[in-house]
């Protein structure tokens, strides 16, 4: 059987999908990235991570971000807030609590004063809320058309929880695939504002911080065996990423997926799959099967974890596969988005 061809991709110029965490972004990845850092491997020599684990016996855990999104400011955030969770959130995706933070601003000649005064005043007020100070930065400003008005790069250091190791590449066949909430909030608000497109006020983004939550789970120790945060590329992204680096096959049912209805609407109104609609304050786990119980009592005891739920296993079956059980009793495959729906949403 022949399958459907993928679109015409030019392969001489960088498209907005290469920065979308789909499979364009691999593939820039794997062709110019890692080649170019690291000589000698035309692939990853492991799996991709959130943060990195630095060499030595002190759990140092180190991070970088950019933060490109358009509009700056969105129902229930804005750039600056943003940069902070997302940051903050990185960091906890490897069991690590945030110590310090740096910030680096490239403003566009134009921004209004008042603009930028209110990113920055959001910036440090996440930051506060976190518990984590920004100790430096850097400010360059480049010629009016040469940037969106204004682009934010931050650094994170944090330091892993005593008995939390999750990566990527440690779910297990018979984990349990737990959701800290709905999805689909984040993306979908940013598109409502960029586009005028009138359901602003039923849409708001989640982001937030989830270190707190990943605190929650440090009784749980070693049975947690991976987190991630479904941004770009969404849910779908994020399950087929551990999928292929742990080598397992991850089983989700659609009946208790948690979208919003009008997160739902839209998406139906604009033809987006929720899956692939990128989220700023929910994180989902791989934990043992005989802890998932204790896991969701945990989460649940935090606001950031009110409404978490198990929404799936792994099962046995080919390596690197995600399934979905829909609505009517069927499977069907989810696979990694080519790039993304919705760009610029972080």
């Amino acid at each position: 059987m022949i399958g459907c061809p993928l679109p015409h991709v030019e392969d001489d110029r960088v498209l907005l999908g290469h920065g979308a965490g789909g499979r364009l972004s691999a593939e820039l990845l794997d062709t110019l990235v890692l080649p170019a850092l690291t000589p000698g491997s035309t692939t990853a020599t492991g799996p991709l991570e959130d943060a990195a684990v630095l060499p030595g016996d002190d759990g140092l855990v180190l991070t970088t971000d950019g933060f490109v999104v358009s509009p700056l400011f969105f129902p229930g955030g804005d750039i600056g807030a943003l940069a902070v969770h997302g940051t903050v959130n990185d960091l906890a995706m490897r069991g690590a609590q945030p110590l310090a933070l740096t910030v680096a601003l490239v403003v566009e000649e134009g921004l209004r004063l008042s603009e930028l005064g209110a990113v920055l005043a959001s910036l440090g007020a996440a930051a506060r809320d976190a518990g984590v100070p920004v100790v430096a930065g850097d400010t360059k400003v480049v010629n009016r058309g040469q940037a969106d008005k204004l682009f934010i790069t931050t650094t994170g250091v944090g330091r892993r929880v005593a008995g939390l190791s999750p990566s990527a590449a440690h779910a297990r066949p018979g984990d349990a695939v737990l959701l800290s909430g709905p999805i689909g909030a984040h993306g979908t608000a940013v598109l409502s504002v960029r586009e005028n497109l009138g359901f602003v006020s039923d849409v708001v983004s989640d982001t937030r911080p989830l270190h707190r939550l990943v605190r929650e789970l440090a009784p749980l120790g070693a049975d947690v065996h991976a987190l991630r945060d479904p941004t770009r590329g969404g849910l779908a992204a994020s399950l087929n990423e551990i999928a292929r680096d742990s080598r397992v096959q991850v089983e989700i049912d659609e009946r208790v997926l948690p979208v919003p209805a009008p997160v739902a609407a839209a998406c139906d109104l604009l033809g987006l799959d929720p899956l692939h609609v990128a989220n700023e304050g929910c994180l989902v786990a791989f934990v043992g099967r005989d802890s998932a119980a204790r896991a969701l009592r945990l989460m649940r005891s935090l606001p950031e974890g009110a409404h978490a739920v198990r929404i799936g296993e792994v099962t046995e079956g080919p390596p690197g596969r995600v399934v979905l059980r829909t609505l009517v009793g069927a499977r069907r495959i989810v696979d990694l988005p080519l790039g993304e729906q919705l760009p610029r949403i972080c």
